[in-house]
């Protein structure tokens, strides 16, 4: 049963980084040759939000998908928003060029920052909920401000905004934010049902071997 088991958690692996291989080369793809910029800028807003809503949708719907995300556990998924460190620092490089709007670089770059370094702190301690939930919730409120920020700048018509457009900075809106959004939304159906933490041996009673009577 157990081989059967890892059997299945290698197929689930194999086939999801087959998807977010394709999904990223397809970013990469649509960036490189422009497609972005051809795109009314509104329109990118539901374009971001799809890539959110999708595999939310994949997660709500399959029973399979549920059970491998649940048998990974929240650790992976709070180790891949390390992520957010790297994009902190893309956001600050494009700010101290003005490719992007101030007021987006300064929300986007340290609420990422911070997110991607709270998620380090949380991943190198023992696994516990309370410190899930609270990464958990600071990443999505983050993940909000800075999705809403960038939407506003669009709104406000701010020709900086085209940056997000280009690579390689299109990776983090057409890619990344779809992946943590969503990574967010099944870790809290994780936590609600109180499940994706593997216990600790401690959590395990010991007992003890009862000891022989002495013979009289």
């Amino acid at each position: 049963m157990d081989q059967e088991i890892e059997a299945r958690m290698r197929r689930g692996t194999r086939v999801l980084l087959i998807v977010l291989a394709i999904w990223g080369l397809a970013v990469v793809v649509a960036a490189e040759t422009g497609a972005y910029k051809a795109i009314y800028p509104l329109v990118l807003a539901p374009i971001i939000a799809l890539g959110i809503v999708a595999p939310v949708i994949v997660y709500a719907m399959s029973k399979g998908f549920r059970a491998y995300i649940e048998a990974i556990g929240l650790r992976p998924l709070t180790v891949f928003h390390i992520w957010r460190i790297g994009a902190a620092l893309l956001f600050f490089w494009y700010g101290a060029y003005d490719l992007l709007p101030q007021v987006f670089v300064q929300i986007a770059g340290w609420g990422d920052l911070i997110a991607g370094s709270l998620a380090l702190g949380v991943t190198l301690l023992p696994e516990n909920r309370t410190r899930y939930l609270v990464f958990e919730i600071f990443g999505f409120a983050d993940f909000i401000a800075a999705v809403g920020t960038g939407l506003a700048m669009f709104l406000l018509h701010d020709p900086r905004m085209a940056g997000i457009q280009t690579l390689p900075m299109a990776l983090i809106p057409f890619y990344g934010v779809g992946i943590s959004g969503a990574s967010h939304i099944m870790a809290f159906d994780l936590l609600r049902r109180h499940v994706g933490i593997k216990p600790q041996a401690k959590d395990f009673p010991i007992h003890a071997e009862p000891r022989p009577s002495r013979p009289y």
